[in-house]
Order: structure tokens, then C-alpha cells, then sequence
């Protein structure tokens, strides 16, 4: 059997580690696609093979409308706020305040984020640089990937003194980069991710059974050292 998710980046160190497990307890083959949210609905949308979808709550609630995802199956993970990250081992600037984030960026060699268009962290990344009227000075310094695990990931290999952003997930999933914190709540982004089960999904039951792995207390810890904020 096969199980095939598409996924937003800020799940993927959710699912990985317990992909092994779950293959050898139900006889099967997990495919997760992990990339901007945006990315991924399109995906489903046009007829990618999909069991399980994680994505921001809004997105999903969006998919149970149009009848790709049942409504009955939703289930939040819980909440993933933006972060800022430094490669391992750099200086930790100050971003507590709207001139400490300008003088960052600004003193940044390169500025690293996920797709501006696509995926939740690279959309509101551009907007917070472009209300503190840093998007065209330093334009040049921007270097955005299809997803924040990516851009993560090219930071993390990146020479000279950078500066990056994503989910916190993201970023605590990646070696070689360290969460500085978050925005300041003038610029704070918190968003909700939940998972559905696709209308068309070939394993109903089995990604039935992966969801209630991924949302039971047995992943609560796991959830909450990612970076997921979960109701008590």
C-alpha cells in the first residue's frame, strides 16, 4: 500500500520521523511532498495522487468548500509562528524592535525566505521587509526558494553574514541554522495548520490511521519542541 501526503514545509519534521514506524506497523510506503502551501493545494487541485493534505487551516477549510477534502476529517496540529534564523555559530542580532529589524536586514549579506507568492512565511517575510521600506534598497540581497525548508537549507551553506526567515518549524528541523525569535508582535505571524483527508484518497483508512497518529498526545512532544503551540 501506498499512502501519499502533500504537505506544507512546517509539517515535514512532524511526519519524518515517524515515517519508519508507521511503514513497518501498516505494511506500507509513505510519499510526502513538502514544499509552500500554495504549491501544494495547487498539486491537489490538479489531480497529484493525495491521502492526506496538511496545510494552513484556511487552505484546508477551503478545500473542504470545494469538496476536495472531507469535512469530517479535519484536525488542527496547532499554531506556527515566524521566526528569524542565523547560521549556527553567527551573532544573534536584535529584532525586538522595528529599527533593530531594519538594522539587521540591513547589516544581512544575503536575506533568505521561502516563495513570496506561495508559501505563508515568504508572503508575510516580504510584506514586514516592505513596511519597513526595505524591499527595493535591498532587493538585490533577497534569495527566496520554493519553500522554507530550502531556503533554510541554502542559508545554512550560504558564505558571508546572512539572515533568514520561515516557520519555526522549519527552522528548528534544520541543521545548521539557529531561531534567533520571533518578529515583534507588530509584525507577528501565527498561523494554524491542520490536516484533512482528500475526498479522492485510494487509502481512506490508512490515512485515517495517520491522522490520528500525528494529532494524538503521543506527538505532543514532538509537536511542541518543533515549534507547533498547541491548545492545553
Amino acid at each position: 500500500m501506498e499512502l501519499h501526503i502533500l504537505s506544507g514545509g512546517a509539517a515535514a519534521g512532524l511526519v519524518e520521523p515517524l515515517q519508519a514506524e508507521f511503514e513497518a506497523a501498516h505494511h506500507c510506503t509513505l510519499h510526502g511532498t513538502f514544499s509552500a502551501v500554495g504549491a501544494m493545494k495547487e498539486k491537489l487541485l490538479a489531480g497529484a495522487a493525495c491521502d492526506v493534505v496538511i496545510l494552513t487551516q484556511a487552505l484546508v477549510e477551503g478545500l473542504v468548500a470545494s469538496g476536495h477534502v472531507r469535512a469530517d476529517s479535519v484536525r488542527n496540529l496547532g499554531v506556527v509562528k515566524t521566526g528569524l534564523a542565523v547560521k549556527t555559530g553567527t551573532p544573534h542580532p536584535a529584532i525586538q524592535t522595528r529599527a533593530d529589524l531594519q538594522a539587521a536586514f540591513r547589516a544581512a549579506e544575503g536575506i533568505y525566505f521561502p516563495d513570496p507568492k506561495l508559501a505563508t512565511a515568504g508572503i508575510h517575510f516580504l510584506k514586514v521587509l516592505t513596511a519597513l521600506g526595505l524591499e527595493v534598497e535591498l532587493a538585490d540581497r533577497f534569495r527566496t526558494y520554493p519553500n522554507g525548508a530550502t531556503a533554510m537549507r541554502e542559508m545554512a551553506c550560504a558564505s558571508g553574514h546572512v539572515l533568514g526567515g520561515t516557520q519555526v518549524t522549519e527552522i528548528n528541523y534544520t541543521p545548521g541554522v539557529d531561531l534567533i525569535g520571533l518578529f515583534p508582535k507588530e509584525f507577528e505571524l501565527a498561523t494554524v495548520y491542520a490536516l484533512g483527508i482528500a475526498t479522492q484518497a485510494q487509502q481512506a483508512q490508512l490515512a485515517q490511521q495517520l491522522a490520528d497518529q500525528l494529532t494524538s498526545n503521543s506527538t505532543r512532544a514532538l509537536r511542541t519542541a518543533l515549534g507547533f503551540e498547541l491548545a492545553d
